[in-house]
C-alpha cells in the first residue's frame, strides 16, 4: 500500500503538492480527478473531500485538504528533505504567511476569471470581474516581486514548499495577462523551477 494518495487535476493548484511529493521521494499514488465530468462532485470523491475541490491528500492519518496545509504537513513529516525551516518558528511562520497569501488572495483573484459564478449570478457582473483580473493579478505579482520573494527562492537561498506553490500560481498569471518578464525575480524563479527534475517529471505526467 502506498503511503499517500494524491487527488489532482492537471495544472490546478494540486500541482504544488504533486511536485512536493516528488521532491521528497514519497511513495504515493496519483489519482487524476476529471473536472470535465464533474468527478469532484461525485459521492465517492465527496466522501474524501466534502469541499469538492482539489487537492486531496490521503495520508496514514486521514484525509487532508487545502494546499498550504498539505505542503506544511509534507515538510514536517519529511524533515530530512529540508523543505521548510522547521527549526525556526518565525521563518516557518513567514513561509506559511506567503503560502496563505497565494491561497487566500492570489488564487481568489485568479478565480474571478473562470469561476465568477461562485460569487455572483449576474452575467454583466461576471464579465466585469473577468475584465478586472489582469489588473488585480498584476498587483498581486508586483507585491510578490517587490516585497515577498527574497530570491532566488521564495525564502532566499533555501528551496522550500513555497516554491512549487509560487511556480503553480505564476503559471496561471501568464494566462491572466500578467507580464512576468517585467518581474525579474519571479521570472528567474520560474526558470529555476523548470530546471528541477521533480518539476519536469510532474509536468510531463500531468500533460499526458
Amino acid at each position: 500500500m502506498k503511503m499517500y494518495t494524491l487527488y489532482y487535476a492537471p495544472g490546478a493548484c494540486s500541482l504544488a503538492s504533486h511536485i512536493t511529493l516528488e521532491e521528497i521521494g514519497a511513495d504515493f499514488e496519483r489519482r487524476r480527478v476529471d473536472f470535465s465530468t464533474t468527478e469532484q462532485q461525485s459521492d465517492e470523491y465527496l466522501s474524501l473531500n466534502p469541499k469538492a475541490r482539489i487537492p486531496t491528500l490521503i495520508t496514514p492519518h486521514g484525509s487532508l485538504t487545502e494546499t498550504p496545509a498539505i505542503l506544511a504537513y509534507l515538510a514536517q513529516s519529511h524533515p530530512d528533505a529540508t523543505l521548510a525551516p522547521l527549526d525556526n518558528p518565525f521563518a516557518f511562520a513567514q513561509l506559511q504567511s506567503f503560502n496563505s497569501y497565494l491561497c487566500s488572495t492570489v488564487h481568489v483573484a485568479h478565480a474571478h476569471r473562470g469561476r465568477g459564478h461562485r460569487w455572483v449570478d449576474d452575467e454583466s457582473a461576471i464579465e466585469a470581474m473577468q475584465r478586472k483580473v489582469p489588473e488585480t493579478m498584476t498587483a498581486c505579482f508586483r507585491l510578490i516581486e517587490d516585497t515577498l520573494v527574497k530570491g532566488p527562492w521564495v525564502m532566499g537561498d533555501a528551496y522550500t514548499v513555497a516554491d512549487p506553490y509560487l511556480f503553480t500560481v505564476t503559471r496561471w498569471a501568464v494566462r491572466d495577462s500578467v507580464d512576468i518578464e517585467s518581474l525579474p525575480k519571479v521570472a528567474e524563479h520560474q526558470r529555476l523551477m523548470t530546471e528541477r527534475p521533480a518539476v519536469a517529471k510532474v509536468l510531463e505526467i500531468e500533460a499526458r
